[in-house]
């Protein structure tokens, strides 16, 4: 359930963004991963949808949360992350791996069932060692009913309907996502979102409305290609009403 993944940046990116594929001068910098931690409990696991949205949401906690931003205690290692690639990584926990991963400094995400925990970005070879022992790969996640099809009121994370991704993997493609949605935004609209609790959908269009999707402008994330699918593979299409415009 990892992604070393790297999204495609928007129009007015720099040619040095950190969501591009091709080699750039960020390779250079220390880089830094963002890890997730889905709880996993074996009698009762979400819904996949629910973890997916769970997961984006808590990626946007983190980049608002006041110890991310200026002098906070996060901040530096949010800067770091940001200035080198984008990466993140979902582990699943469960029991009392669960209870030492909620002891470390994070945010807990909770949607409809979903419980996420989102921690300061460290070093790709720095994890804390109750983060290091969880498993990466190895589960899938359901949705018992198909889910509702967006009415286009909230923000979308579109995953492209012709990819077979893990949970895990689809989870961190719904964060970059989230984070290109959320860059895309003004400090007013940005603003509005966090009070509203973030609230999105993520849903699997059809292939047609999909080229549709990823023609229309809106943000993008392509894949790197470490994991589970080919380099450049376009897996989320972020949409977001303010961005539409």
């Amino acid at each position: 359930m990892s992604s070393d993944d790297v999204p495609e940046p928007l129009p007015t990116a720099s040619a040095d963004s950190p969501f591009r594929v091709e080699p750039a001068p960020r390779d250079e910098a220390p880089q830094f991963v963002l890890p997730l931690v889905v709880r996993l409990e074996k009698t009762d696991p979400p819904a996949r949808t629910d973890a997916l949205r769970t997961a984006a949401r808590a990626v946007l906690t983190i980049l608002s949360d006041e110890r991310s931003l200026g002098d906070g205690e996060w901040a530096e290692a949010v800067r770091d992350w940001q200035d080198a690639r984008i990466r993140k990584v979902v582990r699943r926990a469960r029991g009392a791996e669960w209870r030492k991963a909620s002891a470390l400094p994070g945010i807990t995400v909770t949607g409809e069932h979903a419980e996420v925990r989102v921690f300061p970005p460290v070093p790709l070879d720095g994890w804390p060692k109750e983060l290091a022992k969880l498993q990466v790969s190895g589960t899938e996640l359901d949705d018992p009913e198909p889910p509702p099809v967006p009415d286009g009121s909230k923000p979308v994370l579109w995953l492209n309907p012709g990819l077979g991704m893990s949970a895990g993997k689809t989870m961190a493609q719904a964060g970059h996502g989230a984070q290109l949605a959320w860059w895309g935004l003004s400090d007013t609209e940005r603003e509005a979102w966090r009070a509203a609790g973030f609230p999105l959908d993520v849903a699997a269009p059809d292939e047609v409305r999909w080229r549709e999707l990823t023609g229309s402008g809106l943000p993008v994330v392509r894949d790197a290609g470490f994991t589970e699918i080919e380099p450049g593979s376009c897996t989320v299409v972020a949409d977001h009403p303010a961005l539409r415009r």
